[in-house]
């Protein structure tokens, strides 16, 4: 989703050059479009279309800017912008403005669902509108309520809470106004937003109370600096105190001082937000030695996923333990059937676990898309146990089906990468996968410790079944040796490199297994899609007579994955229909397969695993296959064209 970072400094000296250099690194971990600056009586507005390169570019070309000029105190704003409505242009670049002479401005992330209805009734009241932004709306009616105020004292937070009431939809939003100087408002509904502190002195308290509109202003926070960010690693190289806002929260900053309101109570409230610290290190960030984060990604998962495991899994007791369940894994083992609810790459991870998980907890397990789970109004019962798997924490169609079930009575379960993430908070217990930042928006790594974190909580399902004991052993034995597999794998990579210089030029790939391989054809496509923009597609190898064997010729190039399990013998007479048709099939397959290797021109040969464990060996070579195929088509590996890391809005 697009990318917010604002930057406000309280009596600390900054620059014009040092604001700007700490908003572009800001977008630098966001990337993608947009940006405004401003001095004390005056808002200056700079935005570009493209990269954060080419908005840099911009300012240098800025004839009227003093660099140099001092700010004891100052708000800067910047935005990445994923466009919703209206295509990438600096119009429809965020900030957007209420009026020619930048009365107030607007970052958001999100769509107001109603901003036909506000645009109209604005246009009535004489307002013109420049841009084809849902946003633009927001911008202006903040500005109609300014104008239209009852009393010259109405603050900053009261005005944006008024604004916030009329809006329809899911939206982050940080505002700025020449009316209030040195002053910043933010707020969420459905999306994330979290305030960096930053203070030379004492923090007085590690909660920030919530001011009810009833209440005085009473409870409040000095601070020398602040920085909102949407979520969390752009705020990492500043600053590893960190608040999260909830849903209607608006986060004011005024003289210095942090206050957090709310227009009223309701039932379960948390009457304070914890200041937290963020785990993150800067250098986990970085790129290092790497081309590109997915690159990086790709080849720490043998550090992922023991991290996964890490205080968790105890190979010399075989036991497993997992704190975020402990206080529910009597009922969670009461249940009625398991539902796993995703999109995208956590949607795979559930596929692929699907099958171990039946094995081991004798329970039927749904794996849904979280989209098509909420359009057919799917029945959700009290003993019912519903998954949550995101990597972000923030998917939007996640959250909502979460808030469906919770309606219902079940109990829900968190599978995140982002702690104090909302579906970390939201849900009744969870697991965080702990694979560590995720920049690159084609998931690798995440998908790989997702898929770890599911498996463990199969283990601890059965670990009081005596006749499960042995396979039980035979799974964690396998984790165990997981990681210098992995590395095995990797190790591959100038092969893989090879087989793309072959490939890269074709218009299409078909992937195709069956069983605990199913889920790796679909990711290994999706990845393909993603970042390539190649035609990918996964398909059952079961499936294979019932249509998808008219599109193999020797054209068609067709990647099939066969290994040593309960379905060798199924897929090789795939194989063997695929070889009739003429097709020249790419095998991935266990290194000590000869008899497959018969049957094909070109073979990649992974290491054998216990058969649960195999797909996170298939589908590395996969995800080395898209990365070479990007780099070779010559796109950009981690930000690929019409798509965002966090997937905040329907």
């Amino acid at each position: 989703m697009s990318g917010i970072f604002a930057y406000l400094n309280y009596h600390v000296p900054r620059t014009r050059r040092e604001i700007l250099e700490i908003l572009l690194k800001g977008l630098l971990r966001l990337e993608y479009r947009g940006y405004d600056s401003a001095n004390a009586r005056s808002i200056q507005l700079i935005k570009q279309s493209g990269k954060v390169k080419a908005l840099d570019d911009e300012l240098t070309k800025q004839q009227d800017m003093d660099m140099d000029v001092e700010f004891d105190v100052h708000l800067g704003i910047a935005h990445t912008r994923w466009a919703t409505h209206g295509a990438p242009s600096p119009v429809n670049s965020h900030p957007q403005r209420s009026d020619k002479s930048n009365e107030f401005i607007v970052i958001h992330n999100g769509i107001i669902t109603n901003y036909k209805d506000l645009q109209k009734f604005l246009e009535s009241k004489g307002y013109e509108f420049e841009s084809e932004t849902d946003t633009e709306t927001i911008a202006k009616l903040v500005k109609y309520m300014y104008d239209n105020r009852e009393s010259e004292d109405l603050s900053f937070a009261t005005l944006v809470e008024r604004v916030t009431q009329q809006l329809e939809g899911a939206f982050v939003l940080v505002f700025k106004s020449v009316h209030y100087p040195g002053e910043a408002v933010g707020t969420r509904r459905g999306g994330p937003l979290l305030i960096g502190v930053k203070s030379d002195h004492k923090m007085s308290t590690d909660h920030i109370p919530i001011l009810y509109r009833s209440l005085g202003l009473n409870n409040i926070i000095n601070l020398d600096s602040l920085l909102l960010r949407c979520p969390g690693s752009a705020v990492i190289e500043h600053t590893n105190r960190v608040i999260f806002l909830e849903d209607d929260d608006v986060a004011a900053v005024t003289a210095g001082r942090l206050t957090i309101h709310r227009i009223k109570r309701t039932a379960g409230d948390h009457p304070a937000r914890a200041i937290q610290t963020l785990q993150m290190e800067l250098q986990q960030i970085m790129k290092g030695n790497y081309s590109s984060f997915m690159q990086k990604e790709i080849f720490e998962q043998p550090e992922s996923v023991v991290n996964t495991m890490r205080g968790r899994v105890n190979f010399n007791d075989n036991t497993v333990t997992l704190g975020g369940l402990k206080d529910h894994i009597k009922e969670i083992q009461r249940c009625r059937r398991l539902i796993l609810i995703a999109c995208g790459t956590s949607y795979h991870a559930g596929v692929a676990t699907r099958q171990v998980l039946e094995e081991l907890t004798e329970l039927p397990v749904m794996v849904e898309l979280a989209s098509d789970f909420l359009d057919r109004n799917t029945p959700v019962f009290r003993d019912d146990v519903c998954f949550f798997i995101s990597q972000s924490g923030e998917t939007a169609d996640s959250l909502m089906a979460l808030r469906y079930c919770k309606e219902r009575g079940a109990l829900t379960v968190g599978v995140t990468n982002t702690v104090g993430s909302s579906i970390s908070r939201e849900t009744d217990c969870g697991v965080h996968i702990n694979a560590g930042p995720e920049i690159g928006v084609a998931s690798t790594k995440a998908y790989t410790s997702q898929f770890v974190a599911l498996i463990m909580f199969a283990l601890l399902m059965c670990d009081d079944r005596i006749s499960m004991q042995p396979r039980r052993r035979e799974i964690i034995q396998g984790l165990r040796v997981l990681p210098d597999l992995i590395k095995e794998v990797l190790s591959l990579d100038d092969e893989i490199q090879r087989l793309a210089a072959e490939l890269y030029q074709q218009k299409s790939v078909l992937i195709m297994g069956r069983g605990y391989h199913y889920a790796t054809c679909l990711e290994g496509a999706l990845k393909i899609k993603e970042i390539t923009y190649m035609h990918s597609e996964g398909i059952l190898a079961g499936e294979l007579k019932h249509g998808p064997l008219a599109l193999v010729d020797k054209l068609m190039p067709v990647i099939m994955i066969i290994m040593r399990d309960h379905t060798y013998t199924k897929c090789q007479n795939a194989l063997q229909q695929v070889v009739a048709r003429a097709g020249r099939p790419i095998v991935i397959c266990d290194k000590d397969d000869y008899e497959t290797a018969k049957s094909s021109s070109r073979t990649i040969k992974v290491p054998h695993c216990v058969d649960c464990l195999q797909g996170i060996l298939s589908v590395i070579p996969l995800q080395l296959l898209s990365f070479h195929l990007a780099v070779l088509r010559g796109f950009d590996v981690d930000c690929p064209r019409n798509l965002a890391k966090s997937v905040t809005v329907e």
